[in-house]
């Protein structure tokens, strides 16, 4: 697909702030024109041309808000969705730990309620089924709510939203917890999707959202989690904005290292008490002035640098006769090998633990992927570990590749060997 075939059922640009509407002006990066990161491609779609959009991020000066000034359509984006969070032996120990929590600190009970937005196959949800506290899964993905059904985690396949949230009240379906962990990112209409979160929240209700911190990402170079499906990356300023807004409060905020630095928020309605933690966060925020353009100015000159010393590397590394493989076929390594041009001339392939990955190959990149066991069945000299973001969790897994003498690759911030 190329730019003039766009349409405007598939693609376009917006021009104000997805939370205050304010004009986008300032832009933080262009990474140029890439395909979806999570477009897995078949093996008779390798001959096809293959759809690519621009990719530019911008900082709203009225509200913080950073955010991308294209939107593809969601329809596009999540219809058919090839990631599972379950894969993820990280996100399935957080998922317990908040779940466990939650349950305790609210006294929750067999009349309770427990939404999830964006609920996936049901990783988080099976806790509170486990404790026989009712649940409900709302996930746009046909195919990954029919997982989470079929493990008994009740799942509706639709997208969130205001309305949504009405129609559920008048079935007295309101929620005692709300959990929205790395959607809140995704949504092209913010503004309705928190006010969905609003009506849909009992007075005395909680809602638990967890973002990938913008800070992290510019002082960590993470330029890798730019992405189509991810149009904004929050600030708690940007957040604090947004949420008040929708008449609701940020009672407490802790800061998570999953995904390379996330926050979790403590949504509230507003006659909750309000943390330190909070004001504290917000008063650094403001020192390092993230509602600057100044603070992202060398954001785009880290990429470029890491971009020439990881290239450099891997050059090396295949002159000297050395083979390098890949493991994650995730949306932030479809970034990062786009970005950087590494295809098959440096890579032979990618490894994966996710099945429904294995067999496909990478959007633009086109390397096949195979399961994880194909390192030790092939032994590269090197694996370049797109999923850095789960390091600690994969380097355990690859004890056996390692103590074969294979070495992994870190890519961010700057190329590391393990």
């Amino acid at each position: 697909m190329t730019k003039e075939t766009f349409s405007p059922e598939t693609y376009c640009e917006v021009h104000t702030c997805r939370s205050c509407e304010a004009s986008l002006e300032e832009k933080i990066v262009s990474l140029g024109t890439m395909p979806l990161a999570n477009s897995l491609l078949a093996p008779e779609q390798l001959q096809e041309k293959e759809g690519a959009f621009p990719l530019d991020l911008y900082l709203c000066k009225a509200c913080s808000l950073v955010q991308l000034k294209q939107n593809v359509s969601a329809k596009v984006l999540f219809k058919n969705y090839f990631y599972f969070s379950s894969y993820s032996d990280t996100m399935l120990a957080s998922a317990r730990d908040i779940s466990q929590k939650m349950s305790q600190d609210k006294g929750l009970k067999e009349d309770s309620l427990v939404v999830e937005l964006a609920s996936n196959d049901g990783y988080l949800l099976q806790y509170y089924v486990a404790k026989n506290i009712p649940v409900l899964g709302i996930d746009p993905a046909e195919n990954i709510a029919a997982v989470a059904n079929q493990r008994g985690v009740r799942t509706l396949s639709e997208f969130f939203s205001k309305e949504l949230a009405e129609t559920l009240v008048s079935q007295n379906k309101q929620a005692d917890i709300i959990h929205a962990n790395n959607v809140l990112a995704h949504v092209p209409a913010l503004r309705n999707f928190v006010e969905g979160i609003q009506v849909l929240l009992k007075p005395t209700g909680t809602a638990v959202i967890e973002v990938p911190y913008v800070v992290d990402m510019i002082e960590k170079h993470e330029f890798d989690t730019i992405y189509h499906e991810h149009l904004c990356y929050f600030s708690l300023t940007a957040l604090d904005k947004l949420f008040q807004r929708a008449g609701l409060k940020i009672s407490d905020v802790e800061k998570l290292e999953i995904h390379g630095g996330s926050l979790r928020l403590f949504i509230t309605h507003p006659n909750s008490p309000q943390s330190t933690r909070v004001a504290a966060l917000l008063e650094t925020e403001k020192k390092i002035g993230i509602s600057t353009p100044g603070y992202y100015k060398a954001f785009a000159e880290t990429i470029q640098e890491n971009k020439s010393l990881l290239v450099s590397l891997l050059d090396t590394l295949k002159k000297a006769g050395k083979t390098i493989a890949a493991y994650g076929a995730s949306a932030k390594g479809s970034t990062l090998l786009n970005v950087f041009g590494i295809d098959k001339e440096r890579l032979d392939f990618v490894v994966d633990r996710s099945q429904a990955k294995q067999g496909y190959y990478t959007p633009g990149s086109h390397l096949p992927i195979y399961a994880p066991e194909k390192l030790l069945e092939n032994k590269p000299d090197y694996v370049l570990l797109l999923t850095w973001n789960f390091k600690e969790e994969i380097l355990k897994q690859q004890d056996a590749y390692r103590s074969q003498g294979g070495k992994f690759i870190i890519p961010v911030p700057s190329p590391q060997i393990i």
